[in-house]
Parts: structure tokens; sequence; C-alpha cells
């Protein structure tokens, strides 16, 4: 492996490429925490909902062979199972920490066991129909700009024109600012006329949505089959975006491509040889890294929504 081959317009391209792809998943998934969080619920159970967004997108796809029909079943699946933790956290005002880790176990256990139900013990893993990079004519052929920004699947300009449109629903809308204000004084926002249960419980559920989209995403643009661990700790990035994004959706966006960088740099140094002289192992925990280099560096800095983790019901923190 040589310097030089860093410097070449093939690595660059390739590189940042590769980024925007790896990041849309996480972005997508991140997105939709950010909305729970300023309601004032912290979901860390997105991780096994995006295991289950990527098992049901999977699923859907391959009986029907159509990618399309496994997104439908990735966004209801997602906003479904996100409904248990909106109801434990938002209705009955339940511990979020307790509530996620629930949902997370309950999420790999499913499917786990639905997978080894539906398909047993496959030697060659079954295949889905996946979403293609789309082709836009005369963009797509233009030098290095147009691998970089126009020979993509659909869900990555989808993940990115969901940016401004959730800045303008969190931070231009009537129900966003009802959002921020169930966030930082539900007693407040409760004396208003605010449902804080109502919005808190949509808001979770909006960021379960998201997560089943993100793990679809996984399968269905990435892979094209599905194993159990293909998140790998995928949610829990994602939620260290959302703290790194200070719960807005354009440094979230910048947040995200931070982490689908350092993910395309570890697989760049693999193909690259690379692992002929740091372990794969310590390439592969790069981004998880990254995650705890960013953690520590947002300590103190973030003005987080002030009742997040807070449990509320009723005119009283629980």
């Amino acid at each position: 492996m040589d310097l030089h081959q860093f410097l070449t317009t093939t690595f660059i391209v390739g590189f940042v490429a590769s980024s925007i792809r790896l990041a849309t998943p996480l972005l997508l998934t991140a997105l939709g925490e950010t909305f729970a969080e300023r309601s004032g619920v912290l979901n860390i159970g997105v991780e096994g909902l995006m295991v289950i967004g990527a098992f049901s997108g999977f699923l859907g796809s391959h009986f029907s062979g159509n990618p399309w029909v496994g997104a439908l079943c990735a966004l209801l699946t997602g906003a479904l199972f996100s409904c248990l933790h909106a109801y434990l956290t938002a209705t009955l005002a339940t511990d979020q920490i307790v509530s996620g880790l629930a949902v997370n176990f309950f999420g790999l256990g499913l499917v786990i066991f639905g997978y080894r139900a539906v398909f047993g013990m496959p030697i060659t893993a079954p295949r889905a129909a996946t979403f293609e990079p789309l082709h836009f004519p005369l963009l797509s052929e233009l030098p290095i700009f147009g691998d970089i920004l126009f020979n993509h699947n659909i869900w990555v300009y989808f993940a990115w024109l969901l940016v401004p449109l959730c800045y303008i629903a969190l931070f231009k809308t009537p129900w966003g600012l009802g959002v921020t204000a169930v966030g930082e004084n539900p007693a407040a926002a409760e004396a208003a006329g605010v449902s804080v249960a109502g919005v808190r419980f949509k808001c979770v559920v909006i960021g379960g949505a998201f997560a089943g989209l993100g793990g679809m995403v996984l399968a269905l643009t990435q892979l094209g089959f599905f194993t159990e661990m293909m998140v790998t700790g995928r949610g829990f990035i994602a939620i260290a975006i959302v703290l790194f994004g200070r719960w807005h959706p354009l440094r979230v966006l910048g947040s995200a491509m931070i982490f689908g960088a350092a993910d395309a740099l570890q697989l760049r140094l693999q193909t690259m040889g690379a692992g002929l002289f740091i372990s794969p192992h310590l390439m592969v925990a790069f981004p998880y890294f990254i995650t705890l280099m960013v953690v520590l560096a947002s300590l103190g800095g973030n003005v987080m929504p002030k009742t997040l983790c807070v449990p509320y019901k009723g005119s009283e923190y629980r």
C-alpha cells in the first residue's frame, strides 16, 4: 500500500461516493431520532428497529420480487414496533432506557426466530430484489461529479431531501414548535393545550418508521440479502449523530457524513491491502472509535432538550 494510492482521482471519487451511500441509513435513522429526542424521548431501541426494518424489508422484497414492497414493509413494521416504546414512555411514563433496551432485545430475538422459521438454515443466503442506482442522462456521465452525485439509489436522494423537510417541520410549523415546547417544558406545553403524551407518541413513531427505512436501506441497496448482524451498532451510532448534530437536521446531515466517511475509509483501506499491516478487526472498529470520540467531544457543549429522558405524565415528573 502506497501513499500515492490515496491521492488518485479514482480513490477520492470512490471514497466520497461511498461515504454518501454509507451515510444514508445512518442519516435516515438519525433524522427520525431527532424528532423523538426533541420531544423529550430517547429511543435507544432504534438498533432493534433497524434490524426489524431490515428483516421485514428483505422479506417483502424477497417474496414479492419488488423492493418497493420491501420498503413499505420496513416503514410499517418500524412504526408498528416503535409503538411499544411510545406507549411505555409517552403514555405510561416508564423509564426510557429500560424500554429502549427491551425493544432492542425483543427486535433482535424476533428477527432471529423469524428468519429461522421462514428460511431454516440455508447453505446459501436467500436473495431479494434491490434498488439499483438511478441514471440521469448526461449528468451521470459527467467526469468526477457524475460518480459522486448522480450514481446513487433513490434512497440517497430521498434522505437528503428529508433534511430540509425535517428542518421546516421542526422549526417553521406550529406542530414543530409544539414538539420543542414538549421537550423543553412539558408542563407549560400542557397548560397551553398541547397533548404531551400525544406529541411524544407521534415523534417516537416517526423515529421508528425512519429507523425501519434505515435498516431496509442496508438490506436492499447495499447487500441484497439479510444477516442477523448486519446492523452491527448503527442504531447507536445514529444516536451519537443526533448528539453531535445538536438535535438539528442540518447538523445531523454533516454528522452522518462524518460517520459515513469513517466507514468508507476502513472499507477502502481493506480493499487496498491495508489488512496486511493493520488488523482488519481494528479497521472495522474505526467507525465505533469515531463514535466514542464524537461523544467525548460533545460533552458539555450541547444544550439538549431539557426533559430528554425525563418521564412525564399529567403535570408531574416521574
